[in-house]
């Protein structure tokens, strides 16, 4: 008897610490937080060209690993399309990358871009279009009241405010040079290949003998031929007031054409009008190597005193530069091609290297603004190194310090948006 009292006393213990224990994970499921939705808002999406809605809601204790939020949008004819699911312990404001000036990371905050075109096709901006989001974790769901907002084109970007004050200083850096370029001059450092244009035209005519100038086989569109046809001018110009005789063979019948107008504008400023001949400028072929030969024949037989290779030149450089050599002609050569520019040092007297080829315009001219335009051009390089130098050690100081505020505001800074 005894025992049986107490095996039923051990089957009713069981029974109970079983049912406890059951209904205490249902209790917990069923008591599962849920997130806050008052403050689920929708809004336009600043900096954008009006194509996004930025919603946001607060961060709370619902958001651990396993839960899931839905992303639900509506247009005009109220169908509702699942515009995204992912983690609720993802997607902060603190994620998002715009600039500490322009965006609040805030990590206790979810924030979330819905680009509308990539759901509506019929998408308009200024159109109002509909947003819920619903919570999921396990059997445990919740859902957002609807909140509606419109997406409307920015008219200022503040993400690219430090683009905006990089132009206003080159804006203002510009204006004081070409100020102290009119006032006092600007310094610009000796160019031998310039310096030698002189010497080149001025023994031409000593001798009596042609000045041959090659603007290349680029055309009109191209960098180097611009660059080339202001040297040409400078040149043209010289030449005019010795009156030298110079003859210009074109690959090209469009830099032919503006050509002529240059040098023609060089003789009249000159005040030698009467000695510019249109046969000065002449059309010769628009094939590379009909156009060599062709070259290489007039300067094996007109033995000119000095040659101009200056422009955009290819495998005929060598051709060129090779037969001029011959003749004795003083010989001043400049390319962007790289390749090209160890056949132009051995063969030429002078060759331009680099950037020497944009700034021979200005450099002979001496014209203020262009000047100016040279000298911001060279303030702009020395920025550049020494941001670059500034922005490495700082960025070198926050990773050995782990300071990543520093961090954040050195990348944010220093970044083109």
């Amino acid at each position: 008897m005894l025992k049986t009292r107490l095996n039923l006393a051990v089957i009713a213990v069981f029974l109970a610490v079983s049912s406890v224990s059951a209904a205490a994970p249902a209790s917990q499921k069923n008591d599962l937080p849920k997130p806050d939705f008052a403050g689920f808002e929708a809004k336009d999406m600043p900096y954008d060209k009006g194509e996004a809605v930025l919603l946001t809601w607060p961060a709370g204790a619902a958001d651990v690993p396993g839960a899931l939020y839905q992303v639900y949008a509506a247009g005009a004819d109220g169908v509702w399309v699942k515009a995204d699911e992912f983690p609720a312990d993802s997607r902060f404001a603190a994620d998002f990358d715009l600039p500490f000036w322009a965006w609040k990371h805030d990590s206790t905050l979810h924030a979330m871009q819905v680009e509308l075109p990539s759901f509506f096709k019929d998408f308009k901006t200024g159109q109002e279009y509909g947003f819920k989001l619903k919570y999921v974790n396990g059997k445990t769901s919740a859902e957002s009241a609807e909140v509606k907002a419109v997406a409307a084109a920015n008219m200022f970007n503040l993400a690219r405010l430090n683009n905006l004050v990089l132009l206003v200083v080159t804006i203002i850096v510009f204006f004081w040079t070409v100020s102290h370029a009119k006032r006092k001059g600007l310094f610009i450092r000796r160019i031998a290949g310039l310096d030698a244009i002189d010497e080149a035209i001025g023994r031409a005519t000593e001798m009596g003998r042609p000045i041959f100038y090659s603007t290349g086989i680029g055309g009109m569109s191209a960098i180097p031929t611009i660059a080339s046809t202001s040297i040409l001018s400078e040149v043209a110009r010289k030449v005019a007031s010795y009156d030298t005789q110079l003859k210009v063979p074109h690959f090209d019948p469009i830099v032919m054409t503006v050509s002529k107008e240059i040098v023609k504008q060089a003789y009249t400023e000159a005040e030698r009008p009467d000695s510019y001949r249109d046969d000065i400028n002449f059309f010769v072929s628009q094939d590379q190597f009909s156009y060599a030969a062709s070259v290489d024949g007039m300067i094996h037989r007109e033995k000119p005193a000095a040659c101009f290779f200056i422009g955009h030149f290819m495998a005929e450089s060598l051709l060129l530069a090779e037969v001029g050599a011959t003749t004795g002609a003083i010989q001043i050569a400049g390319t962007e091609q790289e390749s090209q520019l160890p056949f132009f040092f051995t063969s030429c007297d002078y060759t331009l290297i680099g950037e020497e080829l944009y700034a021979a315009g200005a450099y002979l001219s001496k014209e203020p603004m262009l000047l100016s335009t040279l000298k911001v051009q060279d303030f702009g390089k020395a920025f550049v190194m020494f941001a670059v130098g500034a922005g490495s050690l700082l960025l070198l100081a926050g990773t050995w310090f782990n300071w990543q505020p520093l961090l954040k505001v050195v990348g944010h800074i220093f970044k083109a948006y």
